[in-house]
């Protein structure tokens, strides 16, 4: 048995960790979970309190939220090429957690179709939703990618900006979707992408 267990729900922003998991390349476990059911009940609940996905264990270190799941991963996994350097990481850094978070929470609100008074702002992490965007465009306007080479980063920004776009939180626009089509274009995330769509049928045979 694998000590790399994933904890996850095929419709969920778990896509994100399988396809890190697909990149890393290490042998894992699956554990699918289902919303309002497994989800919220022990054992899962000893792993994440929160009672949301994804999360993975590690040996005996469980770790949650996105963002730092890729992190860990392409720290614990380093000959995979995942993160930098530890001295060429500021961009690296700087978007993965721009991503978590400023573009979290303008994609979560639009979704909800709430946006931000002007008087208001202040009290946001991300300002507004055309401030963020406007941002994340001038970052990437003539990148390649994030660091010069394909990264954990590229991972979760590419992640976020094909689910925007999937669900019309962003229009199809460059820089956005030429970049979303050069890091999917990647064996590992088709792997991911079939896993999940295996899964995803079992869980329907299942339930």
């Amino acid at each position: 048995m694998s000590d790399l267990i994933f904890y996850t729900n095929p419709q969920s922003r778990g896509q994100m960790i399988r396809w890190m998991l697909e990149e890393v390349g290490a042998p894992y476990q699956t554990e699918l979970l289902t919303y309002g059911g497994t989800m919220k009940a022990e054992p899962y609940l000893s792993v994440n309190p929160m009672g949301k996905v994804p999360a993975i264990k590690h040996g005996d270190h469980v770790v949650t939220e996105v963002a730092a799941i890729c992190a860990y991963l392409a720290d614990a996994f380093p000959d995979i090429g995942l993160a930098p350097p530890s001295g060429e990481r500021a961009d690296y850094y700087r978007y993965l957690f721009f991503a978590a978070g400023p573009l979290e929470q303008a994609f979560s609100l639009k979704a909800v179709n709430y946006e931000v008074p002007a008087d208001k702002q202040g009290m946001f992490g991300f300002g507004n939703h055309a401030s963020t965007f406007a941002t994340l465009t001038t970052m990437l306007d003539g990148r390649e990618y994030i660091t010069g080479r394909f990264s954990a980063a590229d991972l979760y920004v590419s992640s976020m900006l094909g689910f925007m776009m999937m669900f019309g939180g962003l229009d199809q626009q460059e820089p956005f979707t030429s970049y979303v089509a050069r890091c999917t274009n990647r064996d590992a995330y088709r792997r991911a992408k079939q896993k999940d769509a295996e899964a995803a049928e079992a869980m329907k045979v299942d339930g």
